[in-house]
């Protein structure tokens, strides 16, 4: 199953004084990067909450999730000085007028707007009510979520999959222009020793004529590589129909296939082989770029 890294999940809950909103959004990236954006209210729940997130199958992408609180219920806020960063701000705004001659324009009002004074809490939440109602609202994000993901890899698995389709095709062009070739290019190279011995006047050696045909034939023979191509091709095909993760192993399978493709360019002496040989690099990059989206 091929599940995509770019999605995105939404559930929301209101009761009679809560209101939850959670979020989920993710692009592509190699491992999982999962940050939690919340009120601070909820900041003692962190850990809890990426644990819930990631006992769905969710695996790699970076992965941001919003989360909005709101409880109506609540007997208010109290608002606190946090005195050890306060005395660090206003040290260094002092500093800053002293080393530059600044104006002295350091008031209450001035220095209230840096908001990271302050610091404020809830009076009266209990975490663990909060909690029993935000699970049930992270998996249903979540679900959402990797649904999307999953219909979005489908569509990448079914365009992929005929990319290959499309490989084998031209593997199959290439190794029934290949069996004439070699025979062709064995005469014509025969011909040549011939005719060059001839105007030398050396005697002609039809097996030394045959062995070196021979040597010349094999460095150039592309049978090996197409059959490692379609092993590749069919590890492909088995992986795409895997449950498990398998952006990275299709990634590398896909180089080991690219590697095949380049030796089979850089012995060719056909020109229609090496359109062909074109082609499929051509395909290969495209199915290269859909599967960076691959979890």
């Amino acid at each position: 199953m091929f599940r995509s890294m770019t999605a995105y999940g939404r559930a929301a809950q209101v009761s009679d004084s809560r209101e939850i909103t959670v979020e989920l959004k993710s692009v592509n990236s190699k491992f999982l990067d999962l940050t939690v954006k919340a009120p601070r209210t909820l900041s003692p729940l962190e850990a809890r909450i990426k644990s819930a997130i990631t006992a769905h199958p969710i695996s790699r992408g970076r992965v941001d999730v919003f989360i909005n609180y709101a409880n109506s219920s609540s007997s208010g806020n109290t608002l606190a000085l946090d005195s050890a960063y306060a005395e660090g701000y206003l040290a260094a705004l002092y500093e800053l007028r002293d080393r530059f001659g600044l104006k002295d324009d350091i008031s209450v009002m001035t220095v209230a707007q840096n908001r990271d004074i302050f610091t404020v809490r809830e009076v009266g939440e209990d975490l663990d009510a909060i909690w029993e109602e935000l699970l049930p609202v992270i998996d249903e994000a979540c679900r959402e979520f990797v649904e999307e993901r999953v219909r979005e890899g489908e569509n990448l698995r079914r365009d992929i999959l005929a990319k290959i389709s499309h490989l084998r095709e031209l593997v199959d062009r290439i190794e029934e222009i290949s069996k004439g070739e070699i025979e062709a290019a064995r005469d014509r190279i025969t011909q040549r020793l011939v005719t060059i011995l001839a105007d030398n006047r050396i005697t002609v050696d039809e097996n030394r004529i045959l062995t070196e045909c021979a040597i010349w034939a094999d460095k150039i023979a592309i049978d090996e590589e197409l059959v490692r191509l379609r092993s590749h091709f069919s590890a492909l095909e088995a992986m795409a129909e895997l449950d498990t993760p398998v952006g990275r192993k299709f990634d590398f399978q896909l180089q080991e296939s690219g590697r095949e493709i380049n030796t089979i360019g850089s012995k060719c002496q056909n020109a229609e082989i090496a359109k062909l040989v074109v082609e499929m690099k051509n395909e290969s990059e495209k199915i290269r770029e859909q599967i960076q989206n691959i979890e």
